[in-house]
């Protein structure tokens, strides 16, 4: 059952099941329908295969090789792949950063061995740095010409909306994710940081999402992403969303996690 509440300019489409109900993450892939779905830290480690058509989980996989330290966005690249990042970091110390790759015969279901890509942050010398510094936590992943792209949110005490950008390869085993990009948002931090992002079919779009904004990126070139055209969006209703995913090129999905009788919810925003 929806929650009645004003949704502002998002259409509120389900109640996501209860068992998606602390959901941080969520993709689609350029054959299927379903939203690769994960939950944030202490759930079990599966990747849910959610058809939004029916408001029903078609498919599980388990990871047999990972826990869910803190799962925070999913990315698919144009192989079918899937990458699974484990790479919540609100302290800024952790320094077993993961993202999982799972090949596209995993979205069968059942149980997966996953590949890992372990990475540490080159411009990163201190776990914790000084609170006035800590921009290393991940919420936002995307895929990008064979290659992942991260960007932060921002917990510095001095925070002014900076949301970085690194790059990493997609070749399982150790790597250094280099820093590519940077971009202020806006200035409030309970509204301005980035908790999810996705890239269209065509990659030729980013969304990057906030508790109540998007950030639509077009007209870049190459990984400058923040080089082209960005539009900010304001979605008139605030709450805890963390998963973001392009449904077409005039539509998103977007997802909250649920917090008591709120949220919990799957939306359509129409792009202008």
């Amino acid at each position: 059952m929806v929650n009645c509440q004003n949704s502002g300019k998002l259409k509120i489409i389900h109640s996501l099941p209860g068992l998606m109900k602390e959901i941080s993450g969520f993709e689609s892939s350029e054959s299927e329908t379903l939203l690769w779905s994960v939950n944030d830290s202490g759930n079990a480690p599966e990747v849910y295969g959610y058809n939004p058509a029916t408001n029903k989980i078609d498919k599980t996989i388990r990871i047999v090789n990972a826990e869910n330290r803190d799962w925070e966005d999913v990315a698919i690249d144009k192989a079918g792949n899937i990458y699974v990042g484990d790479f919540g970091n609100n302290g800024n110390k952790r320094k077993d950063l993961v993202i999982y790759k799972l090949k596209p015969e995993a979205k069968k279901g059942g149980t997966h061995k996953a590949e890992k890509i372990s990475f540490r942050y080159e411009d990163q010398e201190e776990f914790p740095p000084k609170r006035s510094r800590r921009n290393f936590d991940v919420e936002a992943l995307i895929s990008f010409n064979d290659s992942l792209y991260l960007f932060t949110k921002n917990r510095s005490s001095k925070f002014d909306g900076t949301t970085k950008v690194y790059k990493l390869p997609v070749t399982p085993g150790q790597a250094t994710a280099v820093l590519v990009g940077s971009y202020k948002t806006c200035s409030k931090k309970s509204n301005c940081r980035i908790t999810a992002a996705s890239i269209n079919q065509t990659r030729t779009k980013i969304a990057l999402l906030s508790h109540d904004k998007v950030w639509l990126l077009s007209g870049f070139s190459g990984d400058d992403f923040f080089g082209g055209k960005v539009e900010q969006l304001s979605l008139l209703h605030d709450s805890q969303k963390e998963s973001i995913s392009f449904k077409n090129d005039s539509t998103l999905y977007i997802a909250d996690e649920r917090n008591g009788i709120y949220g919990g919810n799957l939306y359509e925003l129409t792009l202008n």
